[in-house]
């Protein structure tokens, strides 16, 4: 048995494809490309399959990790050739390798946002004052018994760093946030947050997750 960590990126369409079906995507993509998946034990076995740090829905990536067991014998690269060619537009695996870190050294992740306002100078001054504010107050939609409600919590402690500018007719916002098991900011709810507090009308271009590092600034592999 072999277990081996596949890098893939999951851009266009498939950032619409939810965690549970990006698994689904997965299973049929080793059926079709003959890949023996190890299976757990017990009353309830299934493929094993463990992704790093699932995906916002509507969010792009250049860096998700899937670790799986395999029975085959077959090199990591025959491995990504036969995966390539059964996995749907969007979804590309672009490294397969043995050697990896445990998902628990994950610590951070890198965002790109673009964004297109009418008035982009002036949002980039809102965002700007928002992002550099003592509290960045989100909404979060939660339940109290059967109730629905919205619990407000300060979002700024997750936000590590950050830098903006305009290019090419968008407003970009590069973001390293807190990430992991311990803490973990979801850049939608960042995205939401900062389209509420600075009130202007936008075009979402998209959001992008460029790479996760460890608490030394390493990246995660």
């Amino acid at each position: 048995m072999q277990e081996i960590r596949l890098r893939f990126s999951k851009t266009d369409q498939a950032k619409y494809i939810s965690h549970l079906d990006t698994n689904r995507v997965f299973s049929r993509a080793f059926a079709r490309a003959k890949i023996d998946l190890w299976f757990t034990e017990g009353f309830n076995p299934h493929p094993y399959m463990s992704f790093s740090l699932p995906l916002s829905l509507g969010v792009e990536s250049l860096c998700e990790n899937v670790d799986i067991r395999i029975l085959n014998d077959i090199t990591p690269d025959e491995l990504k050739k036969r995966m390539n060619n059964s996995l749907p537009q969007g979804i590309r695996i672009v490294d397969a390798y043995t050697d990896f870190l445990d998902s628990s050294e994950i610590k951070y992740s890198d965002y790109v946002y673009k964004i297109e306002f009418k008035d982009n100078d002036a949002a980039l001054k809102r965002i700007n004052d928002v992002l550099a504010s003592d509290e960045i107050i989100a909404q979060k939609k939660g339940k109290k018994g059967k109730r629905r409600i919205v619990k407000e919590t300060n979002i700024k402690e997750f936000i590590v760093s950050y830098n903006t500018s305009i290019r090419k007719d968008n407003v970009i916002i590069n973001t390293r946030l807190l990430a992991g098991p311990e803490k973990n900011l979801n850049p939608s709810l960042l995205f939401d947050t900062l389209i509420r507090l600075i009130d202007m009308d936008y075009e979402w271009k998209s959001i992008s997750r460029i790479n996760l590092l460890t608490k030394d600034l390493k990246e995660y592999r």
